[in-house]
């Protein structure tokens, strides 16, 4: 019986002894730990971002502010379109170009079917030739009967002579005056003659000329240096007087048109530097010069969609590239590119470190 008391007592004291168990098990506690140090990771990580997003803006407010004298306006890039048209009706026999391609002025870029003003060619030159042959044979017969005339002439000196001697009649001096009289009214006559026939081949020089001319006319050709925009016709097609073949990008003329209001409109003068920043290009300002400025405000473009905007009346203002840098980069003349224009129109104001022209 002692023993089994004893061991009893000991297990009961070993029961008290024991550590109770915890509510929470250690690998809960982990789990805990672990989120409260990606919590302060995170806080601090929005903080830096916070941090740098505030620095950021800063920094591009600060960079974007246009010192006192320039202004600005967006835009897009555009060229003066020309359209290449036939003059007269035909069909297309030849396109030599196609939309992108770089042309000079004078290239030829399309020819029409001409065939039938080449056999009106040849004909009008065989007219020449006939005219040619007339003028010949007017001459020939102008110098015979020039020969008459002087025969005439002469015969008539020796009448005149053998009438003051008594030599022969008065009938006889009457038949050779009225012999001189007809190879006289001949010669004015072949001279007549003379001059129809040299009107007649000047006709049909002009004639062929104007031939040859029309023929040329259905060469196009590129009136200035530019770009192929459009193809509107293709071979074979038949187009009226004035169809239209190609529409072409004059890149010797290209501009931005920006709108800005009163305020600043009425400071800027025709000739006034500016820059042109391209979306695309964002590092590399074009320079350019102000060339048209509005006479009457008008209201701002339809892409502008708040009231308070479209209230707003504004001015048109046109800035030009520089034509000479339009010639040294031709290939990279673009219409249609977004962009934004600045214009000094205060002149003792020196561009921006990220404005000013780069070669």
């Amino acid at each position: 019986m002692s023993g089994l008391d004893v061991t009893s007592a000991d297990h009961d004291q070993r029961a008290e002894l024991a550590p109770l168990p915890s509510p929470h098990p250690p690998a809960t506690i982990a789990v805990r730990r672990t989120r409260r140090r990606f919590t302060r990771i995170a806080v601090a990580l929005g903080i830096v971002v916070v941090a740098a997003g505030g620095g950021f803006y800063w920094w591009t407010h600060h960079q974007n502010q246009l010192p006192p004298g320039i202004t600005s306006g967006n835009g897009r890039i555009e060229a003066d379109p020309i359209d290449i048209d036939t003059k007269f009706a035909g069909r297309v026999a030849e396109l030599l170009a196609d939309e992108g391609d770089m042309v000079k002025a004078g290239e030829v870029v399309a020819r029409m079917d001409t065939r039938d003003l080449e056999a009106s060619l040849k004909k009008a030159e065989a007219q020449v030739r006939q005219a040619r042959q007339l003028v010949d044979e007017a001459n020939a017969n102008l110098d015979q009967q020039r020969s008459q005339q002087t025969l005439a002439n002469q015969e008539m000196d020796r009448a005149r002579t053998l009438l003051k001697n008594g030599w022969v009649t008065h009938e006889v001096f009457d038949q050779r005056q009225q012999q001189l009289d007809g190879a006289t009214a001949a010669v004015t006559a072949m001279q007549a003659r003379v001059t129809q026939a040299q009107h007649a081949l000047d006709a049909a020089i002009h004639g062929v000329e104007l031939l040859k001319v029309n023929i040329a006319d259905n060469t196009l050709v590129a009136p200035r240096d530019g770009r192929i925009q459009y193809r509107i016709a293709n071979v074979g097609e038949v187009l009226p007087a004035g169809g239209k073949v190609f529409t072409m990008l004059d890149i010797s003329y290209v501009y931005m048109d920006i709108y800005l209001p009163t305020q600043d409109a009425g400071r800027i003068k025709i000739g006034a530097d500016a820059r042109i920043v391209l979306d695309a290009y964002p590092e590399h300002p074009i320079p350019g010069k102000v060339v048209f400025i509005a006479t009457q405000a008008q209201f701002t473009p339809k892409a502008v969609e708040t009231k308070s905007e479209r209230d707003k009346l504004i001015f048109r203002v046109r800035v030009r590239i520089d034509p000479e840098r339009l010639r040294a980069h031709a290939d990279a003349v673009r219409s249609g590119l977004p962009g934004v224009a600045y214009v000094r129109f205060d002149p003792g104001v020196a561009w921006p470190q990220s404005l000013q022209a780069k070669s």
